[in-house]
């Protein structure tokens, strides 16, 4: 009983399909389907339009995506090639360094133990201590140039007191091809050196190159000190000064070298 319903609507079905094909087959529904058409087609359109715009839509964001993750990518490798370039220029500015310095004053004669500067206000730090036998009173250099002493040591690190700090104090001379003339080295605020205590009859001119003379204990005689910027006095005065300019920026420097015997 519960068969036959479901039977007759099958069969139903059945005959309107084959009714609607044979319509169809004697050209009886044309008139119908094309005003089917003119409704379904912008239908149509519009949903394959909206395909393609929500498709593109998808595929900028992930172009996007993609474009920003591989963006990253590469600031990532550009940094690291950066660092490796900056860590590379440094070890050959440092190498450099120690065999200009070799060239310079002779590694037998003299224990040179190279250092860092690591920081800059009052006093220079270096990265050297006590642990590296760094000792108060040791004379810092580069090249054949004094650059001041140690002042302050402590296990890993080491303050060095400049020749421009107020309260350093050396002798020092000038030669050139008219005389020599001798003075106390004197530092001042800044990067401003001033020879001081020099007879007016000596000779010392603009240029010339000032020496230590060695007489402290702590440095050789001979080593550079600065080069003659101006000089100035009364000469009614029984003195006169001398400005001095350091070969080397200190800011410049990659290495500095601790000197002992």
């Amino acid at each position: 009983m519960k068969v036959i319903p479901h039977l007759q609507l099958f069969l139903t079905l059945v005959f309107l399909s084959i009714l609607i094909l044979f319509l169809d087959n004697l050209h009886f529904l044309a008139l119908p389907k094309t005003a089917l058409s003119y409704i379904t087609t912008p239908i149509q359109f519009g949903l394959y339009s909206s395909g393609q715009t929500a498709g593109k839509q998808f595929y900028f964001i992930f172009s996007a995506r993609f474009a920003a993750k591989e963006n990253k990518a590469l600031k990532e490798q550009l940094a690291e090639l950066l660092s490796e370039n900056a860590r590379l220029r440094r070890n050959l500015s440092e190498t450099e360094s120690l065999l200009e310095q070799q060239e310079t004053l002779d590694p037998r004669v003299y224990n040179l133990v190279s250092a860092r500067p690591i920081g800059l206000d009052r006093y220079l730090k270096i990265d050297k201590g006590s642990r590296d036998g760094v000792k108060e009173s040791q004379a810092v250099i580069f090249k054949d140039n004094f650059l001041g002493r140690v002042k302050q040591v402590s296990e890993k690190t080491s303050s060095v007191e400049l020749t421009t700090d107020p309260d350093f104090k050396l002798s020092a001379f000038s030669i050139n091809k008219d005389g020599k003339a001798k003075g106390i080295l004197i530092g001042k605020f800044g990067s401003e050196i001033l020879m001081d205590k020099i007879l007016h009859e000596e000779k010392i001119e603009k240029g010339d190159l000032v020496y230590s003379e060695g007489t402290e204990g702590f440095l050789p005689r001979g080593l550079i000190l600065g080069i003659v910027g101006e000089v100035f006095g009364n000469e009614t005065q029984v003195f006169k000064q001398a400005k001095i300019k350091s070969v080397f920026d200190i800011r410049d420097l990659e290495l500095v070298f601790l000197m002992s015997d």
